[in-house]
């Protein structure tokens, strides 16, 4: 009788966690539309760029889904561009002992109270090399 009841609140604990990750990261999709960050960034550089809302989304849904979010987390990370975070947070899926810690979230509190990378340049143009010295804006 105890563990079914433990299994049913543990049910409704990760439904919950997976519905607030979805409405965190729609919310953080349109904030990242206008944010351009360069594909050859390094990790933390592109941490500092995103809105916190993303990463703890990302994290939201590593709780809910355990290793099961990992194709999730790839294909999003990879379609908004962030290569560096996509590879990071698929290896972060991929290990199921750390999945409650949410890893992300701390690494974008770090990068912002330590200073790690970059800082985010709004006015990044993406450009394609075209030739010896010469790189044009991409569409």
């Amino acid at each position: 009788m105890e563990l079914e009841r433990l299994l049913a609140i543990l049910a409704v604990v990760l439904l919950l966690a997976l519905a607030l990750a979805v409405v965190v990261l729609v919310a953080a999709w349109r904030r990242l539309r206008r944010v351009r960050v360069s594909p050859h960034a390094d990790f933390f550089t592109t941490v500092r760029a995103v809105p916190l809302s993303l990463v703890i989304g990302l994290d939201l849904l590593d709780i809910a889904l355990d290793v099961f979010s990992t194709p999730i987390t790839f294909l999003l990370l990879d379609r908004l561009g962030l290569r560096s975070l996509r590879n990071i947070a698929t290896i972060k899926a991929i290990i199921p002992i750390v999945d409650a810690i949410p890893l992300l979230t701390l690494a974008w509190f770090a990068a912002r109270l330590f200073k790690l990378g970059n800082p985010y340049d709004p006015n990044l143009i993406e450009t394609e090399r075209v030739g010896p010295d010469r790189y044009v804006p991409r569409p």
